[in-house]
């Protein structure tokens, strides 16, 4: 009998605004989320989620499985929703845990249900579980680890999915070797080139690519998403749902629901949900020295090393910007936030901040939610309750530590 699997936040990553209304195993890192991978590449049954109480209303009403609730079973699999990369033939024999080097986190843990119980509402592992070091970096901690795995996770994704009812793109040029798959339900205009030079690309339902649209692989447009007329797409990228992207875009990875439709470059970055890139905003993603990225999370944060070179923007969910906006190397904006100045804006931007030429002000609660619910209309959704108070909660706590 397979051993129910629960997928757990423990809240002790670090990925800025990206978690501000998700959980970490929500996120998309790939072309999956972290859990939809998890759930892909192991064997056991998933039998819910583990998340801060924070957070359950919301991950609830958009789960599939339980939330908060264990399932009526002697044992249970723990397996983090930081872990990039889940190991398929990993196995732990009951009272055994595995962690990361130099963090200790708890990656994965095989535990009878009440040590599971005990564990998940602690993140402490009982004193005789056995625990055994797995590699360094095997979590995301920070939103830069989701940029550094992509190369991996998102070829990984593709060829973890099978597009059920696929048909042949004899509207495109394709060139290259990779697989391409398009969902019959899928519209591809004429002059469209996928090249699948480099990696694989797959178009999801009712996807639209529009004419003259260059994608390269790997990439994957996600289902009700369009890639406007001459859209330059690069390797490493993905398009969540119901997302509208246009200009260059490279590297870079779409939560769902955010509209960069004009001209502008937009590279090696993260983008929540409900984002509005202004026509022209472009970013930076490489220094003038061709230096290592240093970014901060926060405003009043310390300074992180990223280790990597190419870094363009995290950007939160709700984020707008104005026309032209100039976003620079490794700018962190937080979730809310509105962006209207004609010099680049700060490279860490407070939560529901509203920055305009003659300084940075806060966005009443009350006009972004009249923001925030419109463009939700626009996509045919409405904010719940629970998302409300969700984002309430967040204003308030943003507010006081100002």
């Amino acid at each position: 009998m397979a051993v129910p699997l629960i997928i757990f936040d423990d809240g002790m990553g670090e990925l800025g605004p990206m978690v501000d209304l998700r959980a970490s195993f929500e996120v998309r890192s790939g072309m999956l989320t972290t859990a939809g991978r998890i759930a892909a590449r192991r064997s056991e049954t998933l039998a819910g989620y583990w998340v801060p109480q924070r957070l359950a209303a919301v991950v609830a009403e958009r789960a599939e499985a339980p939330v908060n609730e264990l399932p009526a079973s002697d044992a249970v699999f723990c397996v983090n929703g930081r872990w990039a990369l889940p190991d398929d033939k990993l196995r732990l024999e009951l009272g055994a845990a595995a962690v990361e080097e130099r963090t200790d986190h708890v990656i994965a843990a095989h535990l009878s249900r009440d040590d599971a119980e005990r564990f998940l509402n602690t993140n402490e592992l009982p004193r005789q579980v056995k625990t055994r070091a797995l590699e360094a970096g095997a979590l995301y901690g920070y939103p830069w680890d989701v940029l550094r795995h992509r190369f991996t996770t998102i070829p990984l994704d593709i060829s973890l999915t099978k597009v059920v009812d696929a048909k042949p793109a004899e509207e495109a040029r394709i060139v290259g070797e990779h697989p391409v798959a398009v969902h019959r339900s899928a519209v591809i205009y004429p002059h469209v080139v996928l090249d699948a030079g480099v990696g694989p690309i797959i178009i999801h339902e009712r996807a639209v690519i529009r004419p003259g649209a260059v994608l390269c692989g790997p990439c994957s447009v996600g289902r009700d998403a369009t890639i406007v007329d001459h859209a330059l797409i690069k390797p490493n990228t993905v398009v969540g749902p119901v997302c509208k992207v246009g200009g260059e875009v490279g590297g870079t990875i779409f939560q769902g629901y955010s509209n960069k439709a004009h001209d502008g470059h937009l590279g090696d970055s993260w983008v929540g949900e409900w984002v509005n890139f202004g026509a022209g905003t472009t970013n930076s993603n490489l220094q003038n020295t061709y230096g290592e990225v240093n970014m901060q999370l926060e405003p009043d944060g310390r300074r992180h090393a990223t280790g990597l070179v190419f870094v363009g923007a995290i950007v939160g969910d709700h984020v707008k910007f104005a026309i032209s906006t100039r976003v620079m190397t490794g700018t962190v904006v937080g979730t809310g936030a509105m962006i209207a100045t004609t010099a680049p804006p700060p490279r860490a931007v407070r939560r529901f901040a509203w920055l305009t030429d003659r300084g940075d002000g806060v966005f009443r609660f009350e006009k972004f939610l009249e923001t925030a619910r419109t463009m939700m209309a626009r996509r045919k959704k409405q904010p719940s309750e629970a998302y409300v108070a969700a984002l309430r909660t967040l204003f308030e706590r943003s507010c006081s530590d100002r």
